[in-house]
């Protein structure tokens, strides 16, 4: 059942200037890979045909980020490559999106130590944690179609407040 069936004759169609900037970045959003451990061969296998995260407008993860709009921090952050996590981050253009990938990313996980910070929050502000030791590409996909729904719903006046 198509448009023109459920309008009729009417030949318009209505809807937001919000709803459709949501829809158009959620549909073409670019991610920035940022693979530190193991965590990211699992955000690579989530790219390759059994998964296709291409489906979801991601054709490829990007390694610049001028043109990316969602980092995927996958991996432990140690204390040294915090300010390079930090910096990327500050690169990327408004708005701006991030997954913490993996038990490391989100908490630290196994290493409790000096080296390590204990989630990467402490250095970027993390949108969606994926859990898993490392997670499997099903919830790096469930973690990227949280982000879309956060995106989706979206109001240009809380934009501005950041």
């Amino acid at each position: 059942m198509g448009v023109e069936q459920k309008l009729g004759n009417m030949g318009v169609v209505t809807t937001t200037l919000e709803t459709v900037v949501n829809w158009s970045r959620t549909n073409a959003m670019w991610p920035m890979l940022f693979g530190l451990a193991c965590c990211a061969i699992e955000m690579m296998s989530a790219q390759s045909a059994s998964y296709d995260m291409s489906r979801f407008g991601m054709e490829l993860m990007r390694a610049s980020p001028r043109q990316s709009d969602l980092m995927i921090v996958a991996g432990r952050v140690s204390k040294k490559m915090g300010p390079v996590l930090r910096r990327l981050y500050d690169q990327m253009p408004e708005p701006k999106w991030v997954i913490a990938m993996g038990d490391c990313a989100s908490c630290g996980g196994v290493f409790n130590n000096y080296a390590i910070y204990q989630g990467v929050d402490e250095v970027v502000p993390v949108d969606v944690f994926v859990a898993g030791c490392p997670p499997r590409p099903e919830a790096l996909i469930h973690g990227v179609l949280t982000v879309y729904e956060k995106v989706k719903g979206e109001k240009f006046k809380d934009l501005a407040v950041k």
